[in-house]
This record gives structure tokens, C-alpha cells and sequence, in this order.
């Protein structure tokens, strides 16, 4: 059961990585380090789990279902746990849904099915709606709707059609273009039963957040969370000087974390995570792989420059 059973997703959720040893095997002990180290940062609302930061894509049911129940052991005393839901079937989709409620989780970040493709959101919008009420039918935890920026992105009208039929969506996290984001916020936030907006726009996210979204779910902030929490304050407190400060030391890690292949962007921000003294080692799971020594000097560079110092510097 959810320990946290009025949970509405919003403020600053970062999407924690997840830890391999050598072997490929859950890296348990530093998952929990790092589960840790994300629950003691104040201002955070809630933690995401198996998502694209923990290559979910990589990991069995039971593994997912063993990293929900790290992080329940490790901060769900603490923090609502938001739990990933990424699978091509309805059905397994409902599965992962149920495992997700009986594990503890407090809301459901649901993944749009890659088996949509070729035109099935844009052409048959019914397949999203019904994919949505199959999961909604296996959990009554909150839903959060991955909104993706490419050809598995739902129209507005889906979107819409999504949020007045299935009561317990609650949330959005938009990755979508800049013009499209500001619309969703100005039309989601403001429907009679209004659906909080998540930017996940972390290569622009001031940007993103002064449009108005009313929180963020980003892999970044499994590296810098407590820069998210201050960027998202002064925004909701109109202190946009601190706020332009804040997103100036954002900019050094977003253009290094965010660069092409797009799909390293977490295989970067582990390497950041190692050269930060927070865990002993970055691997990642096949097909992904170990970013060269070249582009891990750029991420050390763009960690100084952001003033981003290993664990336990001393300063004279």
C-alpha cells in the first residue's frame, strides 16, 4: 500500500540512477548510497524509480520490483516513491502497475508504449486512452503521463480526452517543444480538475519552469536536486535575479549532460556522480557503454566550472 495515499506528483522529483557492479548485476549497497543521498535533499517532494535514469529498459520485473523495494527500505519512511511503468503491453503495463502499489509506491509514471509507434497516437488515439485505462483498472495510485517530444506524443485533444477520462492522472511530465509545453501548462493546469504540470526540460529548465509548469522530474536531479529545489523556489517566489544565478551554474552540467548521443545523457550524469566522490563506479548496462576518458575529462571540467566540488573537499 502507498504511504503517502493523498500524493498529488508536483515540485522537484528526481529521477534517482541505479548502480551496477561489474558483473552487470544491481550494485545494491551504492543504490541504497545514492537513494540516500537524494532523500536527505531538502525540498525535494518525492523520488522516481525505474525510470530512463535506472535503464529501466535493461531491467527484469523482478529486478524493478527489487529496486522499489531498495528505495522502500531506504527513504520510503521519508519520501513518496514514484515508480516507473514502462512496458509495450497493456497487460504487462498493469502488471508492473499492481507489483508497484503492493511495493509501496505513491504514484505511477506511466511510459508511452513503443508498440504506438508508426502512427498509432497520432492515428488511433483510442490505443493511448485504452492503454491508460488498463492500468488505471489494476491500481487506484495516482498516474503521471510521460509526455515525449517525438512521434509518441500525445496531441493535446489525447491529452485532454487522457486527464477527463481516467480520474486518477494527476500529472504530466512534458518533454515536449517549447511552444507545445507553454500550451499544455496553460491548458492542463487550468482544466476543471487541474493536471499538474512536470517540466522535464532540464536543458532549459528555467525557461520551462518561469512558463509556469508546477514542477520538475528530471534524471538530473540525481546529480544536482538541490540546485533544482533552489532554481524551482525562486521562481515560485518571482526572485528571478537568484533564480538567473542559480540557472547559470545549471547551464555547465546541462550542456555536457544533455549533448548528442542524446541517449548518454544518464551514462554522464553517473560519471558526474563518480567524480563527485557520490558512488565508486559508473557502469551501465548493454547496449549502452562506457563513455571515453575524452568526454569524462569535459564532464570534470563542466562540474568545476559550475563549482560542483568531489564529497569532502575542504576549502582553506
Amino acid at each position: 500500500m502507498a504511504r503517502y495515499p493523498d500524493y498529488v506528483p508536483h515540485g522537484v522529483i528526481p529521477a534517482a540512477l541505479l548502480a551496477f557492479d561489474e558483473d552487470y548485476a544491481i550494485a545494491e549497497a551504492e543504490t541504497r548510497r545514492h537513494f540516500s543521498y537524494l532523500g536527505d535533499v531538502a525540498g525535494i517532494t518525492a523520488v522516481t524509480v525505474n525510470g530512463h535514469s535506472s535503464e529501466v529498459h535493461a531491467c527484469s520485473f523482478d529486478e524493478q520490483t527489487r529496486i522499489l523495494g531498495i528505495a522502500g527500505e531506504t527513504i520510503g519512511d521519508r519520501l513518496p516513491l514514484i515508480n516507473g511503468i514502462y512496458a509495450d503491453g497493456s497487460l504487462e503495463a498493469a502488471r508492473l502497475a499492481r507489483m508497484a502499489e503492493t511495493g509501496g509506491a505513491s504514484a505511477l509514471l506511466c511510459f508511452p508504449p513503443h508498440s504506438m509507434r508508426m502512427g498509432g497516437i497520432r492515428y488511433r488515439p483510442e490505443m493511448a486512452l485504452t492503454h491508460f485505462k488498463i492500468i488505471a483498472d489494476a491500481t487506484d495510485l495516482p498516474l503521471i503521463v510521460f509526455q515525449y517530444g517525438d512521434e509518441l506524443a500525445y496531441s493535446l485533444d489525447t491529452l485532454i480526452d487522457i486527464a477527463e477520462q481516467i480520474p486518477t492522472v494527476r500529472a504530466v511530465k512534458d518533454w515536449s517543444s517549447a511552444q507545445d509545453h507553454e500550451r499544455h501548462i496553460k491548458v492542463l493546469q487550468n482544466l476543471s480538475r487541474p493536471i499538474n504540470v512536470l517540466s522535464t526540460n532540464s536543458a532549459w529548465l528555467m525557461s520551462s519552469l518561469v512558463m509556469g509548469a508546477n514542477g520538475l522530474l528530471s534524471g538530473a536531479g540525481s546529480v544536482i536536486a538541490d540546485w533544482q529545489v533552489a532554481l524551482f523556489n525562486a521562481i515560485q517566489s518571482d526572485e528571478l535575479n537568484i533564480a538567473k544565478t542559480v540557472a547559470d551554474r545549471i547551464w555547465y552540467t546541462s550542456q555536457v549532460f544533455y549533448c548528442d548521443p542524446f541517449g548518454d545523457m544518464h551514462n554522464r550524469m553517473k560519471e558526474a556522480l563518480v567524480l563527485l566522490g557520490r558512488q565508486k563506479r559508473a557502469i551501465v548496462r548493454p547496449p549502452l557503454v562506457k563513455l571515453s576518458m575524452a568526454e569524462i575529462a569535459r564532464i570534470a571540467v563542466a562540474l568545476g566550472k559550475a563549482g560542483l566540488e568531489p564529497e569532502g573537499t575542504a576549502h582553506n
